[in-house]
């Protein structure tokens, strides 16, 4: 009976039976040692495994957090072939989201086989509803189904609904982003590298301490007025964006150029500039009239980098701003699943979309 299992938060001595029981469970993506290790010592994870009597390994599960978001992903679930059909994988995942509730989150996700009966009828006995498909996802080539649980029992609208389309390059948020508030508002916008270059040219403005230039708001807001939308500005300071990274006076002098420029191509093109903060009840208001919003983030709270990182919001209530973010970080081991929709706290995301030392916060709105 799953009553003689222990449940417990795992640890390095365990790596041995933890990488027996993956032997035994799977033939293929199976979590390498190195990946345990790292879970134990630097995951951003909760890493739990049921013991039975005899000591022996039953189970675990491992349940992946992201930083500044409200939601958690079971990445792994294993059972002990001897102790299947005894309960230790239903505590297994009540055991993962009392963890997640812990962590503040919001719903858990996961994906799992389209064959694997036996885990889908537990996953939806245990609440958890489908939401989409994966083809191609596992390494022999097998879709995956993607499910989904609130957690959280609050009143919250479902966001709007948002392609997503993933930056190919690391200085491509803005115009990724762009890509995707566009298409939501007309099917015909094409997502594709192609474009997402060819927004990046027009509206690249920034010069980073290493590699290729950022998007500013401006030249994102022209960019999208020269493909037949209506923009609104919010920008809360004056004068170049992001000069107080830069060291050399070359680099300050093209960005004040450069910053000269877009205001006056802004300013000619007829797209509305408010010189203060966007508010979440004037965000939401325009979310509410069928509009999308870019926002430029701090990476901080995702993956500690200091970093300024373009999103779309896809969506508002009481309690939760809703975001896509273009950026997928396998080193995180994130996936689509964890871009998309992204609930994250309102006071919690009020934090994040102010930037550097000045306080900078952005928006453009886009509308048909």
């Amino acid at each position: 009976m799953s009553e003689s299992v222990r449940l417990r938060p795992a640890t390095l001595n365990d790596l041995p039976a933890l990488l027996h029981l993956e032997q035994q469970c799977f033939t293929e993506d199976r979590i390498s040692r190195r990946q345990f290790r790292w879970m134990l010592k630097r995951g951003h994870c909760a890493l739990i495994v049921a013991e039975a009597e005899a000591a022996a390994l039953a189970g675990y599960i491992l349940v992946l957090f992201h930083r500044g978001t409200s939601l958690g992903r079971i990445y792994s679930l294993a059972v002990n072939g001897e102790m299947r059909g005894l309960g230790v994988a239903q505590r297994l995942m009540h055991a993962a989201e009392t963890a997640a509730l812990e962590q503040d989150c919001l719903a858990l996700r996961l994906e799992v086989r389209t064959d694997n009966d036996s885990a889908i009828r537990l996953y939806r006995k245990l609440g958890y509803r489908q939401f989409g498909m994966y083809s191609d996802y596992y390494a022999d080539h097998a879709p995956a189904l993607r499910f989904q649980k609130r957690i959280l029992a609050v009143r919250t609208q479902a966001p709007g609904v948002v392609p997503w389309y993933g930056q190919t390059l690391p200085f491509t948020c803005g115009p990724a982003s762009l890509l995707m508030a566009m298409k939501a508002l007309n099917p015909d916008i094409q997502m594709d590298r192609r474009h997402e270059l060819q927004i990046w040219r027009e509206a690249t403005s920034i010069f980073m301490t290493t590699g290729h230039g950022g998007c500013g708001p401006r030249g994102l807001a022209l960019a999208a007025a020269r493909r037949g939308f209506k923009v609104e500005l919010y920008i809360n300071r004056e004068g170049p964006l992001f000069i107080h990274g830069v060291r050399t006076e070359l680099k300050k002098e093209v960005l004040e150029l450069v910053h000269q420029d877009f205001k006056e191509q802004v300013e000619a093109a007829g797209i509305p500039e408010h010189d203060e903060e966007i508010s979440l009840e004037a965000l939401e208001q325009a979310l509410s009239s069928g509009a999308y919003a870019l926002m430029l983030i701090s990476c901080w709270s995702f993956s500690r980098q200091k970093s300024p990182h373009w999103v779309v919001i896809t969506g508002m209530d009481e309690h939760y701003v809703y975001l896509h973010d273009p950026e997928v970080d396998e080193d995180e081991e994130k996936t689509l699943l964890d871009t998309q929709n992204v609930p994250v706290p309102r006071s919690r995301f009020w934090r994040m979309a102010r930037f550097g030392k000045e306080g900078l916060r952005t928006a453009v709105i886009i509308s048909a």
